[in-house]
């Protein structure tokens, strides 16, 4: 009866912070294996054998939580640093302002209810969230799309930026987002970031559509269309990514076509296999340049958190005045969430 009390008195002390939950999270992702570059210009080979950070995923650590408000609305946060676990250094992932913020991937604060979610600060654009979605071979460094794509250059989790992501609705989903320039000057105008997002998945099927324009300080803003989807037949699950640049770079006629297919093969309940093929093709005014290239991988789960992984990647960029542009990674690692 007195520890009854007890509890009730501390339960009665505390409010309503027994409605708030608190994560602290993290993923360390470690590989060892052999890069070999050639420069086709220069006529330059070099080959280095190395322990890298974040194979299959960026290596973070974060702290996330929610508060029920009442009425079902709750008000969410996430806080999210970046780190290499070669090196012990933060701020190793992409993104605009990264290194220069205690939480480089993602500081964010915001309200859900039935009517969606809304953030506010750095977070994932709409376009992030459908960017790599039916990229094959675990959207890892070993899958060839994330080395030709001319789409991986855009912009990921903007700064000074606002996010609307809507309910799902009979598997359709959908996002938007803007990131506010705050560097306007009497002489330059701000610049910004927005997209948007629709996706459906539901049954063997998964949809995604993605589209972000960045002003990127010129006449001409830069466009990035991307359209993915997967085929889930249970023996194997079909992937293809078509992407589309629109004045790469700010550059007016400078466009870029991408393309992947893959497939992930699970070879047993913790066995997964997946290999893919990529293509870019660039045009500008008096220059073509293609780029390809696949890659095979595989992860094997020890756990619910842990898996080993494994693969090998090769592209090639051509130069039409001079030999190709080469790269190829062999990679084992180790990643480990908690």
């Amino acid at each position: 009866m007195k520890k009854s009390l007890i509890a009730l008195a501390v339960l009665a002390a505390s409010g309503a912070s027994f409605a708030q939950s608190v994560t602290l999270y993290g993923l360390a992702d470690v590989w060892f294996g052999s890069v070999k570059t050639e420069d086709g210009v220069a006529g330059t080979s070099d080959r280095q054998t190395k322990i890298d950070s974040g194979g299959v995923n960026t290596s973070r650590w974060g702290v996330k939580g929610s508060e029920d408000l009442g009425g079902g609305l709750k008000a969410n946060f996430k806080l999210e640093q970046g780190f290499k676990m070669d090196t012990g250094a933060a701020g190793a992932s992409t993104g605009q302002g990264t290194g220069a913020q205690a939480f480089d991937r993602q500081s964010w604060v915001g309200v859900s209810g039935g009517f969606g979610e809304v953030q506010l600060g750095k977070a994932w654009s709409a376009y992030d969230d459908v960017s790599g979605a039916s990229n094959a071979v675990f959207d890892s460094a070993l899958a060839p799309m994330n080395n030709v794509f001319a789409s991986v250059g855009y912009t990921d989790r903007p700064i000074n930026g606002l996010k609307y992501i809507t309910p799902t609705f009979g598997g359709f989903a959908g996002s938007v987002s803007y990131a506010l320039g705050e560097n306007k000057t009497a002489t330059q105008s701000a610049t910004s970031i927005s997209a948007f997002s629709v996706t459906y998945d539901a049954g063997p099927v998964a949809v995604q559509l993605g589209y972000q324009v960045e002003d990127v300080g010129t006449a001409n803003d830069t466009k990035f269309t991307r359209l993915g989807a997967s085929y889930n037949f249970g023996v194997a699950t079909a992937k293809a990514t078509y992407g589309k640049v629109d004045n790469v770079g700010g550059a007016s006629g400078s466009d870029a076509t991408d393309y992947q297919l893959g497939v992930d093969v699970p070879v047993s309940a913790a066995l997964t296999v997946s290999a893919s093929y990529a293509q870019s093709d660039d045009s500008n005014v008096g220059f073509e340049q293609k780029r390809k290239g696949f890659g095979i991988g595989a992860t094997y789960a020890l756990s619910k958190r842990t898996f080993l992984y494994g693969g090998f990647e090769s592209d090639t960029a051509t130069n039409n005045a001079a030999a190709d542009d080469k790269h190829s990674l062999f990679a084992v690692g180790v990643q480990h969430r908690f």
